[in-house]
């Protein structure tokens, strides 16, 4: 067992210390996670696949990777790459361990075949909605189909012959026969096999019946021997159903264990919600950067590493809650602060004309590439009679407390010289400001005044001449509310989004470092937050996606929730 005493402990793994020390299952551990590859993989399948592949490192054991591809209406090949491509980004591996459900579809049929002649299994000829109808309440009992107590010999002629395509679809169901007055629904003769006369992505047109997830879930966690099932809340109703398929086998049985899901404050974690925003043009694509999805926050610059602190930090409980997504761009900012190297990027260019600065003199000046790291060294910043700074960093009437740059106001360039703005140049029609005039002091390059003097700011710039064009997108949170399927009656959670989730800055200049970055690299623009280099950059214009802001929210909560509990 590899556990240490720094790993985290939750009840999860209190159940398998305990099962090991017992030797439950002989001291083994053996985990899987089982996405649908019905879609792609979002921060909440992070949780659970951290967690799988967690316990399994910490107690020496494995996990598998199995697609729950029992549904060939909804699956299609991209998503099983995609998947596969996100836990590999995450840091996960399975090695050989890569499994689908239809893997063992010959071995499901045969379990239902042996839970037939069992007499716990019929064929049905209701239909879906008169199922429904017979089901019940949770406080009336379901009623029996009429067709509960079919000989045995006639359930599995009429099971073969579902097989062999002779039925429509929908015109009959395998059902198992356990209690139609349960108090739990999920007891009532649950459905087994559809007919579903539709190809499959890995058998083609082999099948026309496909399992049920109740039934082909624990039957595939039994055929791998798999020992704790981990799964989310949901599927605790389930459970009974989960032992009883087992029981009833009399094959290896697993444990289903459940925790709670992620739900994070401003996001929709469902997949089929999230399908309709790509499927109707709300967002750009499964891979938008807007997208809880991880290949979107991937393409957003959010790390591996991030994420992977992000779920470590809130644990494993029992019941559902909201995490604040404060916290998440905490992990990510946490991590960038330590990789990042930083850059200077004007994302709103008001032009600086330093008059008394020689017109064809170019200075090189050193800049620290990260404060936090010295191994990852300086770089050499041109400088020069033109510069660009922030828009937003000059105030023709300074209001109070404004420290940047105004008119006879001296500020610092960083990592450069002292200046003084002299004169401000402005369009004879609409009075939008076009450049500044400033004075420099030649004394100060790279740090105080001789004479002692002080400034109270220090500004980013970029080299006119020496600038690369850049299109920056701000992203802000997609949904307006914390809760976004908290609506007004009659409306949806489309009318909670955001309109101001994307902003696209055009005119964007980034210094002469970045000329050769790569999609994907990440940077601190210098009091602007981090950027990451957009995958659809190209040699006319480099693309940068702002990944998260520079200040962080989470520590202010959290002081502040640290002082409200010290005062309790």
């Amino acid at each position: 067992m590899k556990q240490n005493d720094t790993a985290p402990s939750d009840f999860i793994r209190e159940i398998i210390k305990e099962d090991i020390s017992t030797n439950k299952y002989d001291g083994k551990v053996l985990t899987r996670f089982p996405p649908e590859p019905n879609g792609y993989l979002h921060i909440g399948h992070a949780k659970s696949i951290c967690l799988n592949f967690g316990i399994a490192e910490e107690f020496g054991g494995l996990c598998n990777i199995r697609f729950d591809d029992t549904n060939p209406i909804k699956e299609e090949i991209e998503y099983v790459e995609s998947i596969k491509d996100d836990i590999r980004w995450l840091g996960y591996d399975w090695d050989n361990r890569l499994f689908f459900a239809s893997d063992y579809f010959e071995q499901l049929y045969e379990y239902a075949i042996k839970l037939i002649k069992k007499g716990v299994a019929f064929v049905d000829d209701l239909n879906a909605e008169e199922i429904k109808e017979h089901r019940g309440t949770f406080t009336e009992p379901g009623k029996a189909s009429q067709y509960r107590n079919r000989p045995i010999e006639e359930n599995l002629e009429l099971f073969e012959r579902m097989r062999a395509g002779e039925f429509a679809d929908g015109s009959r169901v395998l059902r198992a026969k356990i209690d139609m007055s349960s108090g739990n629904l999920n007891m009532r003769d649950p459905v087994m096999y559809r007919i579903l006369h539709q190809p499959h992505h890995r058998t083609g047109n082999k099948w026309c019946i496909y399992p049920m997830y109740d039934f082909a879930h624990g039957q595939s966690d039994s055929i791998e021997g798999i020992t704790q099932s981990i799964c989310t809340l949901e599927f605790q109703d389930h459970r009974p159903l989960y032992d009883w398929f087992l029981d009833e086998l009399e094959i290896f049985h697993p444990q289903q264990i459940e925790f709670a899901r992620l739900n994070i404050s401003y996001t929709l974690l469902s997949k089929r919600k999230l399908l309709r925003l790509v499927q109707e043009g709300y967002v750009s694509g499964w891979n938008d950067p807007r997208m809880p999805t991880l290949s979107g926050m991937r393409r957003r610059g959010y790390t591996p590493e991030a994420i992977r602190d992000f779920c470590n930090r809130i644990g494993v409980a029992k019941n559902n809650s909201i995490v604040d997504i404060a916290l998440l761009e905490h992990s990510v900012r946490q991590d960038l602060n330590k990789r990042a190297p930083r850059v200077m990027g004007i994302l709103d260019p008001l032009k600086v004309v330093i008059i008394n600065y020689p017109e064809d003199r170019i200075e090189e000046m050193d800049a620290v590439n990260n404060p936090e790291d010295s191994s990852m060294g300086t770089r050499k910043v041109p400088f020069s009679r033109v510069l660009y700074i922030e828009r937003d960093d000059f105030r023709e009437q300074p209001p109070k407390k404004y420290y940047r740059l105004a008119p006879g106001r001296e500020v610092r360039l960083r990592y450069a010289y002292f200046i003084t703005c002299v004169d401000v140049i402005k369009d004879e029609k609409t009075g939008e400001i076009l450049e500044l005039h400033c004075t420099y002091d030649p004394e100060t390059r790279g740090g105080d005044a001789p004479d002692g003097r002080k400034v109270k700011s220090t500004l980013h710039w970029v080299s006119a001449p020496h600038a690369i064009d850049a299109e920056v997108r701000l992203y802000d949170r997609l949904f307006i509310t914390p809760n976004p399927d908290n609506t007004e009656e009659g409306k949806d959670y489309f009318s909670n989004l955001n309109p101001n989730s994307l902003k696209v800055l055009n005119d964007c200049k980034v210094e002469t470092s970045l000329k050769n970055a790569k999609p994907g690299d990440i940077y601190q623009f210098e009091r602007q937050g981090y950027f990451s280099v957009d995958i659809d950059s190209d040699d006319a214009k480099i693309k940068f996606n702002r990944t998260v802001a520079l200040r962080d929210t989470w520590a202010k909560i959290n002081k502040a929730m640290q002082k409200e509990k010290k005062s309790t």
